[in-house]
């Protein structure tokens, strides 16, 4: 893929742009988050930016936190986390600029500096959802991905769903069973459920990473897989088994006016037998589970159509930055978009990066051109 010349907006001191590495959270995905940065931290180019690392605790708390990218990469054995600790690091609006502000516990002040851009790595609610962005908003703060209603809408796989039909793409069945809906009549919401067949997948409407999804089978493990994904969240989507091969795209935005560029589109294999679907385990932990395919062995119209519709997909959620979409490919040729994920894994084995290297984009410059994005978008509305 070629790039163009131009590099990111640099400040009109001259001085390297500051980029604020956001990570952690408050979701269940924090450890997730924690290893999507450890990729980051290895792979930007600090001799071209002023790298901050800001890890976000499971209480809330922003903090600042080693650059060693071991220090948040996940074993077997361990998930790494971002812990409270005595100073704390804020947002500080000026009239001209937004500083960082570390707060001791004594509530001494000391300024990092101003922050040109946010690189917010943080998955699943209260970081890829829209809240965040919000915040960021508010402050004036560029920063890499998706604005507040993408976010929101790519995190609810319920509205997702609802945009994309919207948008005159093919989605699969499925059924919603909210909080309500489950707490006044579970057998209504039951019998809803079995009326899509088996097998189903059952997931948390606003999680993602496979945090709580489960492939059922029969009607007899319906119920404990609702109160399973209800942990994560109390909303749930429920879609019915689709066979077909699982295809995905890397979308980037384009410069300027131009439309969204797309990469060679991948598909997974999971290999070991331990491992039904593309679980969690299968993602981060399992190496040898699966397997990426980029270019997906694909007639070539099928190719031009998912990469045309990944566009389509990215545009209907008013798509920044970057989302990886994920479809289904039936034997008789169809593509049914299961979902897009405006934060996807972004470890250098993660699907979004490869697929942009298979097409001609390595990792570190795909950071490049995400912090040139960010710093080239205006504030405000747009």
């Amino acid at each position: 893929m070629k790039k163009e010349p131009n590099s990111p907006n640099v400040p009109a001191t001259g001085r390297k742009p500051r980029v604020a590495v956001l990570f952690g959270g408050r979701s269940s995905e924090h450890s997730v988050s924690c290893v999507t940065a450890a990729g980051v931290l290895a792979a930007i180019d600090q001799k071209k930016y002023d790298v901050v690392p800001i890890g976000i605790a499971a209480n809330g708390q922003w903090t600042l936190v080693s650059d060693d990218p071991a220090r948040w990469s996940l074993t077997s054995a361990t998930r790494p986390e971002v812990t409270p600790a005595a100073e704390s690091v804020l947002l500080a609006a000026g009239d001209s600029a937004t500083e960082l502000v570390v707060r001791s516990a004594s509530d001494a002040l000391r300024s990092l500096g101003q922050v040109d851009v946010v690189l917010p790595l943080l998955h699943g609610p209260f970081g890829e959802d829209g809240t965040l962005q919000g915040l960021l908003e508010m402050n004036d703060v560029r920063y890499v991905g998706a604005g507040v209603l993408a976010s929101a809408v790519g995190m609810d796989k319920h509205y997702m769903k609802v945009v994309f039909e919207a948008a005159g793409l093919e989605v699969g069945p499925y059924e919603v069973i909210t909080d309500r809906q489950w707490q006044q009549d579970p057998d209504s919401a039951l019998a809803r459920v079995a009326g899509l067949g088996f097998p189903v997948f059952v997931k948390p409407a606003r999680a993602g990473s496979s945090m709580g999804i489960s492939k059922v089978s029969d009607a007899a493990g319906l119920r404990a897989a609702i109160e399973a994904a209800r942990e994560h969240d109390p909303k749930i989507v429920v879609e019915a088994g689709i066979v077909g091969r699982e295809i995905e795209v890397a979308v980037l935005q384009g410069r300027g006016f131009a439309g969204p560029r797309t990469s060679l589109p991948g598909e997974i294999a999971v290999q070991s037998g331990e491992h039904d679907f593309y679980d969690f385990e299968a993602k981060y932990v399992d190496g040898a589970a699966a397997a990426l395919s980029c270019p997906a062995d694909l007639p070539s119209d099928a190719t031009d159509r998912v990469r045309e519709l990944a566009g389509k997909a990215f545009d209907a959620v008013a798509g920044e930055g970057l989302s990886r979409v994920d479809f289904f490919y039936t034997q008789d040729g169809h593509l049914v978009i299961n979902e897009i994920n405006t934060m996807p894994g972004f470890t250098p084995i993660s699907m979004y990066p490869q697929m942009w290297a298979k097409s001609g984009l390595p990792y570190t410059e795909l950071i490049d051109e995400l912090i040139y994005l960010a710093l080239n978008r205006k504030t405000g509305l747009r």
